[in-house]
């Protein structure tokens, strides 16, 4: 018993370098999503909700969760099964941490290790109407599955029940992201990095901002440049402009950012933007892209936001401008910003990373 249990001791430490690792790679996990987990004993470690993967190595961000319970949830389609820390071990939780809001996708893999990232490679297809297709050219010879978009969550598990195979472990998430399965850190490291590899292209080339006009743009305004200098890149590149500006790709783009993206026009400056908005009714929003010109950001925008922003180009440079995208729908939109679930992460966001001023 001593040995099994400094094994998976050790197991649990590797998966917490692994996914420090993951999380401060941008092209693999942005700001609080992604998430890994480690089954052994009956339970279910998984990482918080709202925590960030880049500190699991610095950080007690893994979750507890008794497995057979939450299964059998699932199994009944029951919505306690989207509320996972109804399943936690108050012992075993001290800091009162809730599982992350994906802890179902990694319930029903059989697999000991799972990683699950927001890969940019991986999203810029699964966002494509042909993404089977496309990853059929690419992933022959792996064990994977697409799961078209469904909202995390319940759904998304349900979804993955009806794709899974008892071999599966490489799942491709449409409008979401990339799981792979492994019974050891080493093999799902490896594995994770095979299929991003497989997967990857170079992104398109972006003209460089112009900071001077948007400092013009945002002179008494709310709004201020982003932190990465890479988030541009969503306005400058023309063909990434447009993809942006036909809606939502990708959840945690609803979530941190809002639904779709705020185009500015050509005599716009950032108040008269937000002037705009408002007056339909809608929030200031989070980013402005300005075509040709860059970003601006919201001057209270968080760390989670501008993880996002930067996220966006880095997927649109690598769709190809004349690809058919699969957006998501005003309803979908809508749904992922009424979830309690994502409140929830929206509120740690705003309350656990520093404002950037």
């Amino acid at each position: 018993m001593a040995a099994r249990i400094d094994h998976d001791a050790a197991e649990l430490e590797a998966l917490r370098v692994l996914s420090a690792s993951v999380g401060a790679d941008p092209l693999l996990v942005q700001g609080a999503g992604g998430n890994t987990s480690l089954k052994e004993a009956g339970l279910l470690w998984i990482k918080a909700s709202g925590t960030w993967l880049m500190n699991a190595a610095t950080t007690d961000i893994m979750v507890p969760v008794e497995l057979a319970p939450l299964l059998d949830a699932v199994a009944r389609k029951s919505p306690a099964a989207e509320k996972a820390d109804q399943f936690t071990p108050a012992d075993l939780n001290p800091h009162r941490l809730r599982p992350s809001i994906e802890t179902t996708v990694h319930a029903l893999l059989p697999q000991k290790i799972v990683v699950h990232v927001h890969c940019v490679e991986t999203i810029a297809i699964a966002v494509q109407a042909n993404a089977e297709a496309l990853l059929e050219e690419r992933l022959r010879g792996l064990d994977w599955a697409f799961v078209p978009y469904r909202r995390p969550g319940l759904p998304l598990a349900q979804g993955i029940a009806e794709r899974l195979q008892p071999r599966t472990n490489v799942l491709v998430l449409g409008n979401h992201g990339l799981v792979v399965a492994a019974d050891t850190v080493a093999a799902a490291s490896l594995l994770l990095r095979r299929v991003t590899g497989l997967l990857a292209r170079p992104p398109r080339a972006a003209p460089p901002p112009d900071v001077d006009a948007l400092i013009r743009l945002a002179m008494g305004s709310g709004y201020r440049l982003p932190v990465a200098v890479e988030a541009h890149a969503a306005a400058t590149d023309l063909a990434s402009c447009r993809i942006a500006a036909s809606g939502s790709l990708y959840p945690d783009h609803v979530i941190f950012l809002g639904a779709g993206s705020v185009i500015a026009g050509p005599n716009e400056n950032a108040d008269a933007v937000v002037a705009r908005t408002t007056a339909a009714g809608q929030p200031a929003p989070a980013s402005i892209l300005f075509p040709g010109k860059g970003i601006l950001m919201r001057r209270d925008a968080n760390a989670g936001a501008e993880a996002m922003a930067r996220c966006l180009p880095d997927v649109a440079a690598r769709i190809d401008p004349a690809a058919r995208v699969n957006y998501l729908s005003l309803e979908q939109n809508a749904e992922l910003l009424n979830w309690d679930a994502e409140k929830y992460r929206q509120e740690l966001n705003r309350s656990s990373a520093a404002t950037l001023q």
